[in-house]
């Protein structure tokens, strides 16, 4: 085995396939439980207390409290595998783990701290086709593992762990899982409102949502029409969820409903539709919820972005007199800026929308709420209230990595694109952390420019 297993989000790949194997599931399993039950005992009240939650300290085995693990997961076939052999590796290192069976990414964040477990692990590929598969992992607080914390357990993998020939863990099935989340969710949303009156069209990607998105919105008053509510195994992000809005646009049409929530494979994300089928961005969500926050005097130490985020939520934000701070690509950067500037809104523009008052990671059922109580609140329609800013024409390609996509090649083609947007835009080029392909963003005040570089430096990729 080689490293680099982990990537932007935790790992993912091909199922069956290496890194995705069981055989590999299980030395994740294992390393992870050896690592966490051999840390050195702490004192507890040294715990960091960087969120809003006071947790016990994971350091530390508290009055004989196991370790334990939560493992999660979306609706792909390939998940029954993995659910299987990462089970097995922990248990094998005497972790006791509490199967949550499908649920949104964020559920199973909540659930961890909920539940005082030492680790929780969401069996996902987020956005990608069935074919794929992955896991995500969160420590006791809820946040994803930190890229350090990831090397060494790749080191332990490679290395391998001894056996415990008795010592082995338990694992239970946690029936209520579902039900615990869509309460916490219903919580967030201002207390004695309601969603009544709403006509909703609800695309779950036949995803691990497909179970409580529909009974949140419905039990908050709204009228809920699903889309992709059906999973087989197979048709997870299927041409629906956050990435295929086609259908629920001209559902929206079809019934007049008043707007449309779109969802990705685990939840994690969210892009809205308005009646007239206009889809609406992670940028803009952040720009509203950021404006309604201020005005509540809720937002605190600002807002964060990411490096990719529209250079016109930079201009509005600065022209609210927020704030505004830019991570690396991922929802886990995201977080880590917003505990150190203090933060407690951040986002990027594909949909990770992180409100940590409520949540510690990407929650797109409880970012939905956040803007769907500014529609109650001002008896107003999200077509209405969307553009919040007039965005920077932008292109976006993706290109698969070939062998002359070197680090001197990237540079300059940079500095190329650089030179030719002077200070009227700004270019990104990154290896995508989830699949083999180079993700090129430019931004600029002139679109003739965009079209310009399409032509003479982009198709030739």
């Amino acid at each position: 085995m080689t490293l680099r297993l982990f990537g932007t989000d935790g790992i993912r790949g091909r199922a069956n396939t290496p890194p995705i194997t069981p055989e590999t599931i299980v030395k994740i399993g294992q390393a992870i439980a050896f690592h966490f039950r051999n840390l050195p005992q702490v004192d507890a009240g040294v715990f960091p207390q960087s969120l809003p939650y006071r947790m016990f300290n994971p350091y530390v085995n508290h009055s004989g409290h196991p370790f334990t693990v939560v493992v999660g997961k979306d609706t792909r076939l390939s998940g029954y595998m993995i659910e299987s052999a990462l089970v097995a590796g922990l248990v094998s290192q005497g972790a006791h783990v509490i199967m949550l069976g499908p649920l949104p990414t964020p559920a199973v964040a909540m659930l961890t701290r909920s539940l005082r477990a030492h680790v929780g692990i969401m069996i996902t590929a987020s956005h990608n086709p069935y074919t794929d598969n992955g896991i995500k992992f969160f420590d006791a607080n809820g946040v994803k593992f930190s890229s350090n914390l990831e090397n060494h357990l790749e080191e332990i993998i490679v290395s391998g762990v001894p056996p415990l020939p008795v010592e082995c863990g338990k694992s239970m099935r946690l029936d209520d899982s579902a039900g615990r989340y869509v309460e916490f969710a219903k919580a967030t949303f201002p207390k004695g409102k309601s969603l009544d009156g709403l006509k909703i069209v609800l695309d779950c990607a036949n995803g691990a949502a497909y179970r409580v998105a529909p009974r949140i919105f419905w039990e908050l008053g709204a009228s809920v029409i699903p889309l992709a509510d059906e999973p087989n195994g197979r048709n997870i992000n299927a041409k629906c969820g956050a990435l295929h809005p086609e259908n629920l646009q001209k559902c929206i049409q079809e019934t007049q409903a008043d707007l449309g929530i779109a969802l990705d494979g685990d939840a994690d994300r969210l892009v809205l539709v308005n009646s007239k089928g206009e889809t609406i961005n992670g940028d803009q969500i952040l720009a509203l919820v950021a404006k309604e926050w201020k005005k509540n005097s809720w937002l605190r130490g600002g807002v964060v972005s990411t490096e990719i985020s529209n250079l016109g939520l930079k201009k509005y934000l600065d022209s609210l007199g927020i704030s505004h701070f830019e991570s690396a690509v991922g929802d886990k950067n995201v977080v880590a800026l917003m505990q150190q500037t203090g933060a407690n809104l951040g986002g990027e523009e594909s949909g990770h929308l992180i409100l940590s008052d409520y949540t510690t990671t990407g929650d797109g059922i409880i970012a939905a709420l956040q803007v769907l109580n500014v529609v109650q609140e001002s008896e107003r329609k999200l077509d209405d209230l969307f553009p919040v800013f007039q965005p920077y024409p932008q292109l976006t390609r993706s290109f698969p990595l070939k062998e002359f996509m070197t680090a001197d090649f990237l540079h300059q083609l940079r500095s190329k694109l650089e030179t030719k947007l002077a200070a009227e835009g700004r270019v990104i080029l990154r290896k995508s952390g989830t699949e083999p392909v180079l993700r090129v963003v430019v931004q600029s005040k002139n679109p003739d420019l965009l079209e310009s570089i399409i032509a003479e430096d982009l198709d030739a990729l």
